[in-house]
């Protein structure tokens, strides 16, 4: 299991849109629905910090949301969006939880 969190804070005037092209790419998760990746993504109270959270059972997984051009559109709008604080990429350990991810 892979879990990663990738937080970033995008300018004000972009942050709608960044919001429309998170939905798009989780909207394609949902219908490939592919039950070895676990993907969320939450904003924060300033509306323009965002944090993902992708869990994945394996490497395949992750190889599946990078290849969604959904997901390839979002990361590249994004960049290109003159970011105030660009991606921090951490890999988590699970220490805990209430369910079973997998």
């Amino acid at each position: 299991m892979k879990i990663i969190r990738v937080t970033y804070t995008v300018k004000a005037a972009f942050a709608q849109q960044n919001l429309e092209n998170v939905s798009k790419f989780i909207a394609d998760l949902k219908q490939i629905n592919d039950p070895a990746i676990r993907y969320t993504a939450y904003v924060g109270a300033d509306g323009k910090t965002f944090n993902h959270f992708a869990v994945y059972q394996n490497e395949e997984a992750q190889k599946t949301l990078f290849a969604l051009e959904s997901f390839q559109s979002f990361q590249k709008q994004r960049d290109e969006s003159g970011l105030e604080v660009a991606p921090n990429i951490e890999e988590l350990k699970l220490a805990s939880a209430s369910y079973n991810i997998f």
